[in-house]
């Protein structure tokens, strides 16, 4: 991690709240959340959780109704917050007619980067288009246009970048260039807060996961720490069984009784629960409601 232990958080949302008028919702009702520097951590929720609006809270778009967001030490919203934020909203568009250089130039005039041609070269090279910088965005694939948004958001050296749905429309090529990126950012110490609904992306490389339900934070651990044993599987002469109860201690023992049994054993697997069965107890029957805000 590149930031020292006596670094601001990257990223630090304290009884953060917001309640829209208009139909008299609460969005969020007190998040707490935290993201330190060099931190990946996944926001997960199903739609309606709030999590698109605690992002543009972040990011300064959206004020809260109470609480407070701060970014490496300065107020969301404020210029120093703004320069040391990346973003990449869910729904982006550039222009057709732009080019991928043409894109970071003009990403790199708004964050006011003085890193010129070198670094939109190597913003393009970190995400797989070191070879696109002048094909126009018309031209591209969706995957590719993904891609070039995930670029825009490193212009500027932020401290936090914060990722809405980035893995979307990307193939599993395309899915492996953004885990080596993000791995590539945890070791510059850039804090990253990735919010999207493919558990298995999540669950292979973030540190934490923090679920998001009905405004509030309802789980925030590691992903190893948030599941639970699952039981023994045994694979024998005799079939494929699962005996539920049992942990990695028992493991040895059950072996040693189907041997003695006359059973020949050909593999032995400690079970655990997946982030998807957490998610799913987590949030309940709020994963199948058809509500629209995130």
């Amino acid at each position: 991690m590149a930031a020292g232990a006596s670094s601001p958080p990257a990223l630090e949302l304290r009884g953060l709240a917001k309640t829209y008028r208009a139909g008299r919702r609460a969005a969020l009702r007190g998040i707490d959340l935290r993201v330190g520097p060099g931190e990946l951590v996944g926001l997960l929720g199903p739609n309606g959780a709030g999590k698109t609006t605690l992002t543009k809270i972040a990011c300064g778009l959206v004020a809260p109704t109470a609480g407070s967001a701060h970014v490496a030490g300065a107020p969301a919203g404020t210029a120093d917050a703004r320069r040391a934020t990346g973003y990449l909203a869910e729904l982006f568009r550039f222009p057709e007619w732009l080019t991928a250089d043409e894109v970071l130039r003009l990403h790199q005039r708004l964050a006011r980067s003085a890193g010129g041609e070198r670094e939109r070269r190597e913003r393009l090279a970190e995400v797989g288009l070191e070879t696109s910088a002048d094909l126009r965005v018309g031209a591209m694939s969706k995957g590719m246009q993904q891609r070039l948004g995930i670029a825009q958001a490193l212009v500027g050296a932020p401290r936090v970048v914060l990722l809405d749905e980035p893995t979307s429309a990307l193939d599993p090529v395309g899915r492996a260039v953004v885990r080596e990126l993000l791995v590539a950012l945890r070791e510059r110490g850039v804090g990253v807060l990735l919010s999207s609904h493919l558990l298995g992306e999540v669950e292979r490389v973030c540190d934490r996961v923090a679920i998001v339900v009905d405004g509030r934070v309802v789980a925030d651990d590691a992903p190893r720490a948030l599941t639970r044993p699952a039981g023994v599987e045994l694979e024998t002469d005799r079939g494929t069984r699962l005996v539920p109860d049992a942990g990695r201690e028992d493991a040895p023992a059950l072996v040693a009784a189907a041997v003695a049994d006359g059973e020949r054993v050909y593999g032995v697997r400690v079970r655990r629960s997946t982030l998807e069965d957490v998610y799913r107890d987590a949030v309940g029957d709020a994963g199948d409601r058809g509500v629209q805000r995130r």
